[in-house]
Order: C-alpha cells, then sequence, then structure tokens
C-alpha cells in the first residue's frame, strides 16, 4: 500500500494538517519540523497524488499540443520550444496528432478536454468554423503556431509566408536567375501553399518576368515532393536554372533526384529552401534557405499561453520576422 499523509504524521509525531503544510509548501512550521516530515515521507516513498491535488486547484499544470500527422523534420524544433519552455515554468505537456489535413481535429480537442489541460497549442493545422467553435468552447487560453484563421479572436503567431518566399526567389533573380521553377506547394492551402506560390510569381512580375504555370510543381512539403517535381522537370526538359522549394525537405527531394541524374547543385542548378530546418545545413551542398525561427516559434507560443494562464491576460496575434541563409546551393550566373 502507498503510504499516505497519515503515515507520515503518525510516524513523524505530528498532526495531518502540518504533514499537509510541509509536503504543499505552504509554510507555518520551522524548519526542524519540515526536516522530520521530509525524511519520513522519503524513508516512506510518499509521493504527491497530483490528479487529486489538481482537482482541488481545478488546474493539471499541463498544455496540450496538437500538430498534423506528419514525419517532416519541421516540428522538431518547435515542439523543442514549447517543451524545454513549459518545463521551466514547472508545466507538463501532452502532444497529440489531428490526423493528415487536420482530419482528426475534433478528437485531438475532446482528449484534451478530458486530460483537461490548462492551455492549447495548436501547430500547423488549418481550422475552420466547427472546429474554431470547439477550440473557444473548451475556455482554455490557446493559440495557433505556423498558421491562422480568418477570425481576429483566434490568435497565433506565424511568419508571413508571402513576404518571405518573395524574399527567396527574389535571391535567385538577383544572381542572375530568369526561369526560376517552383517545388512542394499546394495552391489548395490557403496557410502556406497558396501565400508561397504567391510570392513567388510575384517576385517574378515584378522584375518584369513572366509567370510559366507549367514551372509550379504542387505538392506536399516532404522528400518525396521533391523527388516528384525534378523528375517532372527533367522528363518536361525544363530550362530552369533554379528551384525555389516550399520547404527544407521538398528541397533535399530535388538535390537527391539531381544527383540520381548527375545534375550538379549548384553549379547546374540552384536551389533555395524554407523553414531552415536541421536537414537544411545537413545536405551537400549546404542548403540555402528561408528561416523560420521554428524554436523561438515554440517558445513564445508557450510562453503567450503561461501567461494567459497565469494573469488571464489576452492573447495578441504576432507575425515573426524571416531571414534568408545563404550557404552554398545557390550559383550567381554571369
Amino acid at each position: 500500500m502507498a503510504a499516505t499523509i497519515k503515515d507520515i504524521a503518525r510516524v513523524a509525531g505530528v498532526s495531518t494538517a502540518t504533514v499537509s503544510r510541509v509536503i504543499n509548501n505552504l509554510g507555518g512550521y520551522n524548519e526542524e519540523t519540515e526536516k522530520k516530515v521530509m525524511a519520513v515521507a522519503k524513508a516512506l516513498g510518499y509521493r504527491k497524488n497530483e490528479n487529486a491535488r489538481s482537482l482541488v486547484q481545478k488546474s493539471t499544470n499541463t498544455i496540450g499540443v496538437i500538430m498534423p500527422d506528419v514525419t517532416t523534420a519541421f516540428y522538431g524544433d518547435i515542439i523543442k520550444g514549447i517543451e524545454d519552455t513549459s518545463y521551466e515554468h514547472g508545466y507538463s505537456v501532452i502532444l497529440t496528432h489531428a490526423g493528415s489535413h487536420g482530419s482528426r481535429i475534433h478528437e485531438s480537442m475532446n482528449l484534451m478536454g478530458e486530460r483537461r489541460v490548462d492551455g492549447l497549442i495548436i501547430v500547423s493545422v488549418e481550422l475552420h468554423g466547427a472546429a474554431i467553435e470547439s477550440l473557444s468552447s473548451l475556455g482554455i487560453p490557446f493559440i495557433l503556431l505556423s498558421t491562422k484563421t480568418d477570425r481576429e479572436d483566434t490568435p497565433y503567431i506565424k511568419v508571413d509566408d508571402y513576404r518571405a518566399a518573395y524574399t527567396a526567389v527574389k535571391y535567385l533573380i538577383d544572381n542572375n536567375h530568369r526561369t526560376i521553377g517552383m517545388a512542394g506547394a499546394n495552391p489548395d492551402d490557403p496557410i502556406a501553399g497558396s501565400p508561397r506560390i504567391h510570392g513567388y510569381t510575384q517576385a517574378l512580375l515584378d522584375q518584369g518576368i513572366k509567370v510559366d504555370l507549367n514551372l509550379i510543381k504542387p505538392g506536399g512539403f516532404n522528400f518525396e515532393s521533391g523527388k516528384t517535381a525534378m523528375q517532372a522537370f527533367i522528363e518536361d526538359d525544363a530550362a530552369i536554372t533554379a528551384v525555389f522549394c516550399a520547404s527544407d525537405e521538398v528541397a533535399l527531394g530535388i538535390m537527391s533526384a539531381c544527383y540520381e541524374n548527375e545534375i550538379n547543385v549548384p553549379n547546374d542548378i540552384s536551389v533555395v529552401g524554407y523553414d531552415n530546418s536541421k536537414v537544411s545545413h545537413m545536405s551537400i551542398p549546404p542548403l540555402t534557405t528561408v528561416a523560420q525561427p521554428l524554436y523561438e516559434m515554440g517558445r513564445e507560443g508557450c510562453l503567450e499561453v503561461i501567461a494567459a494562464i497565469q494573469n488571464k491576460c489576452k492573447i495578441e496575434s504576432k507575425v515573426i520576422p524571416h531571414e534568408l541563409v545563404v550557404r552554398k546551393s545557390v550559383k550567381k550566373l554571369s
């Protein structure tokens, strides 16, 4: 049988109220009493019942995280930022996957409600009317990371995907590339796909370059999409000198297909990625990419939720800056 507060009180020769105050660090006792109670608790193998404590306090000191059911490296740094920050402030983390394209978002939110999390962070899941209503009905602070909705009362933190894509393509144009392909974005994705395609096309138009829709190869944000896109470019005999990719993993897929077809990066074709995830500096050559501050995004989102939990304050949306990280995958044309 597990030791109880009554057991500790009996052995230590103090009241159960005193033991409770010592165990929960509430004060009202001297140092000698504290040492005696803690020594007896340790000797008896006592462990606090956090579930029972949370029922009294109506708090579980837990933050829920909902993310898509994906395998890309993009999410690692965001989750690490959330976890590190949570633990620093005395919170634990429950993580669940909402399925492909958020197909299990309602089940995920029901789970978080059952676990009585104090706050919720949703990463890269597109939310629509019913899901937003369910989220609001939980009655807890929440924030979206790397996604947003069309409702102003739904707080988020993300980069400006349009501006970030524009920056990447403008860099290629500044290096004298005029026939630039794009790989990996889904035009039906209003959060990250469509804005990145728009940034790509607008950068071309602003420099007087005609947009060729055949040079846009849609797909997901994964390695396979990059390989498929590059094979399509090769089969089309596309005269591209560079490719802007919707993610770093897409860029690695492009580079892998180039290697298999004896196309040299960057001498034969230049490649720019998106995210600055860990894989970007592991590639050969190291990948030039648009950096999203992924760890900082997770940390900032978590801090906002914790502040809202503790201070009952409103969470404001925030657009965080992107940065172009120049490495070795782009060649300047003469």
